[in-house]
């Protein structure tokens, strides 16, 4: 009977943490808040870098992130929410565009290189911030976070203080948001905030009509990436046609500036470059591992700022036990892109295969606090520590790695059997 009572009096704090978490608040439009707004800032954050590394690295040019900004910023300051809006373009060259939850938006080289005025980039990017202004980012979150991570939510952004399993649930959202599919509605309702945003900065709402005619097009040919996660019915081609014709926009907005044509000019002066790239990966595909070399080889000469190319390079070193030369490819990726997360993972991998333990170590240690749900960082960690003696901390890495995964991993029985000798 005491049991039953102690039982019941431990539930009462859980219930009521879930009450209070899920007491509707003003803007969720008939939705459960569980986020704070200082929650999803932080979720933003811990989520970008995942993004980056997977669409291939920041584009490395400061003059070209600094005119995307500058854009981003100009509409994001007729946004309604206020929260630190931030964007990049990265290497990719797949049509993409996206936002996570907070403020971050990415947009690709590829997506760029199809646009023809800098009224059809306000629009993409306006429309991404649409998406973060009607919290669709953080409604799914709210939908997929688990009763262990909303306990944990305090913690939630100390990742080094959390289980693998934890980890590993936030691993699974971040997979979910890069691929996140959006309904009609949460289409129009981005498209709407565009529209806002672009008539408040005095930028042609023509421009996005344009794009999206662009888009139908390709979608019987190539159709970009974009669309796999923006559905565009003909009913929203034709919804936002029927805003311009009730508006009737006319005077001096804005179409294009020399500014976006040279942009756009200093991108299409490396497309060449990223043309190889893709031949590269095209031969990697093939196995050919000799004529993938030779095209990422020719795509640095093109472009010696190709962190992708680097990366592969690194990548064929390793396969290839040149320790040394996989180093130096991935350490030049790294000085282009400080805080990608694929370059401190093969620069640790190298120094650890050149037995240069702390230089291995310091490596991992950054790889896995710039994405803290990837496994492999946690099993290279751990074999660090085992070669440098401290079992405990060679012990808590590998339990951190089985628990992140994925068990398919080649490293993960190796990870399985040192951890049960640790034990």
């Amino acid at each position: 009977m005491q049991s039953k009572t102690l039982s019941k009096i431990l539930l009462l704090p859980i219930l009521l943490l879930i009450f209070i978490l899920l007491i509707p608040q003003g803007e969720g439009r008939g939705f459960f808040k569980i986020l704070s707004l200082e929650k999803e800032i932080e979720l933003g954050k811990l989520y970008l870098p995942a993004a980056i590394d997977e669409f291939e690295g920041l584009y490395p040019d400061e003059s070209v992130q600094r005119y995307i900004q500058e854009i981003g910023e100009k509409l994001a300051k007729k946004a309604h929410r206020e929260m630190p809006y931030q964007f990049h373009l990265v290497n990719s060259g797949v049509i993409n565009a996206f936002a996570l939850p907070g403020g971050p938006v990415v947009i690709t080289r590829g997506i760029f290189l199809t646009l023809e005025n800098e009224d059809e980039l306000a629009g993409i990017l306006g429309h991404e911030i649409g998406h973060i202004e009607r919290r669709h980012h953080a409604s799914f979150v709210e939908k997929q976070i688990g009763l262990s991570l909303i306990l944990q939510i305090g913690s939630l952004f100390l990742p080094q203080n959390l289980t693998g399993e934890i980890l590993f649930q936030l691993g699974k959202i971040s997979a979910g948001l890069l691929s996140l599919k959006f309904s009609r509605d949460q289409e129009r309702e981005a498209d709407e905030s565009a529209l806002n945003l672009l008539l408040k900065t005095e930028y042609s709402p023509e421009g996005m009509l344009k794009v999206f005619e662009r888009f139908k097009k390709m979608e019987k040919s190539r159709p970009p990436e974009w669309l796999s996660t923006h559905p565009l019915p003909e009913s929203r081609i034709k919804e936002w046609q029927e805003k311009l014709d009730l508006i009737k926009p006319s005077g001096a907005f804005i179409k294009t500036t020399h500014r976006f044509n040279q942009i756009k000019k200093s991108l299409l002066d490396t497309q060449p470059s990223f043309a190889e790239l893709d031949k590269g990966k095209k031969a990697l595909k093939e196995k050919d591992y000799e004529k993938a070399k030779e095209y990422f080889q020719k795509a640095i000469e093109l472009y010696p700022n190709n962190v992708p190319a680097y990366l592969h390079l690194a990548k064929l070193s390793l396969r290839e036990k040149k320790f040394s030369s996989a180093r130096d490819y991935a350490f030049k990726a790294l000085k282009l892109n400080p805080e990608l997360y694929s370059a401190h993972l093969l620069c640790g991998i190298a120094e650890f295969n050149l037995q240069n333990w702390e230089r291995a170590l310091a490596y991992f240690e950054k790889a896995k606090k710039i994405i803290p749900f990837e496994g492999i960082s946690y099993y290279y960690a751990g074999r660090t520590y085992e070669n440098l003696r401290d079992f405990p901390k060679a012990k808590t890495n590998y339990q951190k790695a089985l628990e992140i995964g994925p068990k398919s991993a080649e490293w993960y029985q190796d990870c399985y059997n040192r951890y049960q000798r640790l034990r």
